[in-house]
Parts: structure tokens; C-alpha cells; sequence
């Protein structure tokens, strides 16, 4: 499965094309997340901190001119952001990975290796997400509400089984074509 050259054959263009495309949507989620995150925290303190002292030393009336919730709603942008920064550090090999049993087999079985280590880290992580649909299924049945808001909290949690479910897909695209997985952080530049 592998070119004359040692070096995995390539993906085909629509797996590519997909799994970049995939990228993109987590890179965007991300952003959009520490983006609301930073706009409605700054809001919140220019309006406790800065506007409402203003006004009252101009003689108005006024009460609490932040936004109510800012912090709940900081807090669950930062569990919507962080899971889809699982597929992000999936996708650009930046996560953490240990250094154990790398020199236990042959050199010359690492592509075997690696697209088993891949296989498995997919099944894991499948496993993981599984656990976590059966979290946010149980804050569901429960009614479990996020304080101060009243919205249903399950909506908000489902961004963890998603996270964990895009990194199990991607490390089964990198069984199936290892030409997709990004290089280790030693090699890239």
C-alpha cells in the first residue's frame, strides 16, 4: 500500500477534499467561539464597568448594564470551541502524543503501526463519544437547565460527543489513507 518510494500512496482527491473541508468547519467553529466569547465578555465589563459609572456620575438612573449571563454563556462558548479544538489538534498533529513503546517493533513495520495505532485511537475515541451521547442523553431525559438562562443544557453538550466523534473519524481516515495524517510536530515547519 505503499509507493516504491517507502512513502504512503496518495489519498484520493475527494477524501482530501473532505477531510480539509471538515478542517476548515472545526477552524471556524473555534473561532467563532473564543470570538463571542471575547465580544460578549467585553461588552459585559465595559457596560458594569466603564458605561454604568458614567451614567450614574451624569445623574441617571441606571442598573446592572452588563450582560446577564455573560459568564454562562463565556463558559459554554469555551465547551463549544474547546471540543472542536479535539478535531483541530487531530487534524494538525499538534495534540499530545506519548512517546511509549515507539521503539518496541522494527522500523520497518512503523506504516503498519502507525495505521494500527490509528485504528485503534479511532475505536477509543468512538467509545469516548459513545460515553458522552449517553451524558448529554441523560442531561436530556433530565431537564437539566443552564442557571441563570433557562436554556436545556444537552444542546450545549452535544458539542463533546461531536468533538470526539470528528477526531475518531479523522484518525479512521488515517487508517484507511495514512497519507492524510499530518506530520509529527518534530517534522513540520
Amino acid at each position: 500500500m505503499t509507493a516504491t518510494s517507502g512513502a504512503p500512496l496518495p489519498a484520493p482527491a475527494g477524501a482530501r477534499a473532505l477531510v480539509e473541508r471538515w478542517h476548515q468547519a472545526e477552524c471556524w467553529v473555534a473561532v467563532v467561539a473564543f470570538a463571542f466569547i471575547a465580544i460578549v465578555l467585553l461588552i459585559d465589563v465595559i457596560g458594569r464597568e466603564l458605561l454604568a459609572p458614567l451614567l450614574r456620575m451624569m445623574d441617571f438612573k441606571v442598573g446592572a448594564l452588563g450582560i446577564q449571563g455573560s459568564q454562562k454563556l463565556a463558559v459554554y462558548a469555551l465547551v463549544i470551541g474547546s471540543y472542536a479544538g479535539v478535531g483541530i489538534a487531530t487534524a494538525t498533529g499538534s495534540h499530545l502524543v506519548p512517546r511509549v513503546a515507539y521503539s518496541w517493533v522494527p522500523t520497518a513495520w512503523n506504516d503498519n503501526m502507525n495505521r494500527l495505532a490509528d485504528l485503534i485511537a479511532a475505536v477509543f475515541l468512538a467509545g469516548v463519544a459513545w460515553v458522552a451521547l449517553e451524558f448529554v442523553q441523560s442531561s436530556m431525559k433530565a431537564g437539566l437547565l443552564v442557571p441563570i438562562l433557562n436554556w436545556k443544557v444537552w444542546p450545549i453538550q452535544l458539542a463533546i460527543p461531536i468533538g470526539f466523534l470528528s477526531a475518531a473519524g479523522r484518525y479512521l481516515c488515517f487508517a484507511i489513507w495514512p497519507a492524510l495524517r499530518p506530520l509529527p510536530p518534530e517534522f513540520q515547519e
